[in-house]
């Protein structure tokens, strides 16, 4: 499959595949992480019927943004978030999938513009624990949640995980199964969530079967990815 139209139809059907095989009843879309891609070739893939665009460095998400005006994405930022960019990310994004701490969801909230929807956030947890990497560790977890269904500008749908690489199914399998728990705990406790964003372009597959809504495919739609620009 040499070109994004080719590709995401496969990626597609391949998620249809999954869910039809599992009898998996949940809705699953497809985000497609575009950092390090050019417009011309977001542009390609929203040609191609994806709609839903994920970025993980501001400065390069906002040029973007800005080249791509005439066309109806929906832009999620799945990246850290420093505390000196929730500003931007506010004004400028309809998804954060992001947060793990209350400072960068009250700034989030606070910078909200007031003639926008709230900002739809998920959580991201640490499963793993890895220190490296951000995330709420499992046992914060519901103190956070509660804290940001309190703020008005933003609407709570649900967890983020980025787990560790493997070529484990087993492994890939568990920690997903992971947030999942943590996922099901807050609903049992009276949240009202409808996602969770896991699973990547080696994994999503084993995702899906642990209860994906937003699978994150950033290199088996836009093949290699491109070297990281320098200011982000």
């Amino acid at each position: 499959m040499n070109t994004i139209s080719e590709r995401l139809q496969l990626i597609l059907a391949n998620i249809q595949a999954v869910k039809n095989s599992g009898g998996y009843p949940q809705t699953v879309q497809l985000l497609a992480v575009s950092k390090t891609q050019t417009a011309a070739t977001i542009r390609q893939a929203y040609d191609a019927g994806q709609h839903f665009f994920g970025e993980n460095y501001l400065q390069e998400a906002l040029k973007k943004q800005s080249q791509l005006t005439d066309l109806s994405i929906e832009w999620h930022f799945i990246g850290p978030i420093q505390s000196n960019k929730t500003q931007p990310i506010a004004q400028h994004f309809s998804w954060v999938h992001s947060i793990d701490r209350l400072k960068i969801a009250q700034r989030l909230n606070d910078a909200r513009p007031l003639d926008l929807p709230p900002l739809q956030v998920c959580i991201q947890i640490n499963v793993d624990s890895e220190a490296s990497k951000g995330g709420v560790a499992a046992h914060e977890l519901e103190d956070l949640a509660a804290a940001i269904k309190a703020l008005p500008h933003l609407r709570l749908r649900g967890l983020m995980a980025i787990p560790e690489p493997s070529s484990e199914q087993n492994k890939q399998r568990a920690q997903f199964h992971q947030v999942r728990q943590c996922y099901d705990d807050l609903l049992a406790k009276g949240y009202t969530l409808d996602t969770l964003s896991i699973g990547m372009s080696e994994d999503y597959p084993i995702a899906i079967e642990q209860g994906a809504t937003i699978v994150r495919i950033g290199s088996a739609l836009f093949g290699a990815r491109q070297p990281k620009p320098i200011a982000n």
